[in-house]
């Protein structure tokens, strides 16, 4: 008898939230290659989610994989990257800061449309390593810089310095790198005077 070849199993596609629809809309830049990248994640099973003010695809409650546009181009960004597979060598680190998120960037349609079945399998790979409930290894907060600017900040307020050291680990780490990031010493002391309010109220960058 002839052996046949397994067929991985299809997923049902999800529906697009209506609450997530302007982001697509108010995006003419990118409006038909995000519209791409829309109906894949949605094929995969995604449910798709508002969240820090872009389109988020989870599964089963965990974050997968999110679209955002800059001015260059739009990407998926993969939650856990750092631990996926990258047979294409596709994945991109954003920044130097940046531990754990991995993107794939796009500039065209034309190149979506031809690694579609390549991105599906990356998705697939995604959500196998969110369920094996893998871990990347974090950088402690001690091991980010301080920016000298912060730190005079601090020493300055000591209500401020109590509310930073009061805030996750995350939300501290994610104002070091920001304010770390700045070139220039006036940027980065408009960075942390920008903050102070957020900090002061337990908030972290992205909170609203």
């Amino acid at each position: 008898m002839a052996k046949t070849d397994k067929k991985t199993p299809s997923v049902p596609a999800s529906g697009p939230n209506p609450k997530v629809d302007f982001y697509f809309n108010k995006n003419e830049r990118w409006k038909g290659e995000i519209a791409r990248l829309r109906k894949i994640l949605l094929g995969c099973g995604l449910t798709e989610e508002l969240k820090w003010g872009v389109p988020c695809y989870s599964l089963e409650g965990s974050n997968i994989v999110l679209i955002h546009v800059f001015k260059e181009y739009c990407a998926l960004l993969f939650f856990k990257g750092v631990l996926m597979k990258d047979p294409k060598g596709l994945l991109i680190i954003q920044t130097e800061n940046v531990q754990v998120a991995r993107q794939i960037r796009f500039t065209r349609v034309e190149d979506i449309a031809g690694k579609e079945k390549t991105l599906v399998a990356y998705v697939r790979e995604a959500v196998a390593v969110e369920r094996s409930g893998a871990k990347a290894p974090m950088k402690e907060t001690s091991d980010f810089p301080v920016a000298d600017e912060l730190k005079r900040k601090l020493d300055a307020d000591p209500a401020l310095k109590a509310a930073f050291k009061a805030l996750t680990p995350g939300r501290q780490r994610g104002y070091l790198m920001y304010f770390s990031q700045a070139k220039q010493a006036r940027t980065r002391e408009e960075r942390v005077e920008k903050c102070v309010k957020k900090i002061l109220a337990g908030k972290g960058m992205l909170d609203d």
